[in-house]
């Protein structure tokens, strides 16, 4: 299965190229929440549902390109949950720092997770408590390190204007930050890059459901600031509480 969704990731992410390498300029349209939106997030979309429901007919997608109404997905158990093109803020940007996220929900945990990084061709993906990056036609299994001092990653576009991660960050000790896109930032800590992704902002479920399991295969946690495990149990709300990625 996790084979099938990795292959699934990759297709996604051709549709996204085909408009991110396209000599025209990208269309932007703004959603309900002013949240923007692209071809490439609509093309990404159609590629996933299509090929989850090919695979799995019996599971239900929410997608952040056509969430099911709150009634439709009170009951649900088991889901996927998928962002087609998390981070279309940095793919208009064009600076490459944006992801395929695809997630399976189990009883409120992501179970199994493909983050997917076109433009470097990066595949990070995790199932059954192990994680692996595939890069340049080898894949290695990735575990969280320790670092002194540690390296404290955060995000591109939202840093630098949340004064309570300022805060955070100035009673932190020592430690050195890094900035980059998207569920990314979960892959840095998972694959020992980075120790700690701190987020008092807020986030959709399907920005992290992916990356998070991505975490806690490789030995990371991802829990909310009262020290719970960020949970995926349907709720009418699709947004997250304030969390850190870490490796203790």
């Amino acid at each position: 299965m996790l084979e099938k969704i990795c292959q699934l990731a990759r297709e996604a992410g051709e549709a996204i190229m085909q408009v991110y390498t396209s000599a025209q300029p990208v269309d932007v349209t703004r959603k309900s929440d002013d949240s923007p939106v692209t071809a490439a997030d609509l093309a990404a979309h159609k590629v996933i549902v299509e090929g989850l429901q090919a695979l799995t007919p019996d599971i239900p997608v929410l997608s952040e390109e056509d969430p099911p109404a709150w009634a439709v997905r009170q009951q649900w158990q088991t889901y996927w949950l998928v962002d087609p093109l998390d981070g279309t803020k940095e793919f208009i940007k064009r600076n490459g720092e944006f992801t395929v996220n695809i997630a399976l929900i189990e009883a409120g945990k992501p179970v199994l997770g493909v983050v997917y990084a076109p433009v470097i061709d990066v595949m990070y993906s995790a199932a059954e408590g192990k994680a692996w990056k595939e890069e340049g036609g080898h894949t290695a299994q990735i575990h969280v390190r320790e670092a002194h001092p540690p390296l404290v990653v955060v995000s591109r576009t939202h840093a630098a204007k949340n004064d309570e991660l300022q805060e955070y960050l100035s009673q932190l000790g020592e430690h050195q930050t890094t900035a980059i896109g998207s569920s990314l930032k979960f892959c840095l800590v998972a694959e020992g890059k980075a120790q700690l992704y701190p987020r008092f902002g807020p986030t959709s479920i399907w920005d992290t459901a992916a990356g998070h399991a991505v975490a806690v295969a490789a030995g990371g946690h991802v829990r909310d600031w009262q020290g719970r495990d960020l949970d995926y149990t349907p709720r009418e709300s699709l947004i997250n509480p304030g969390f850190r990625v870490s490796i203790f």
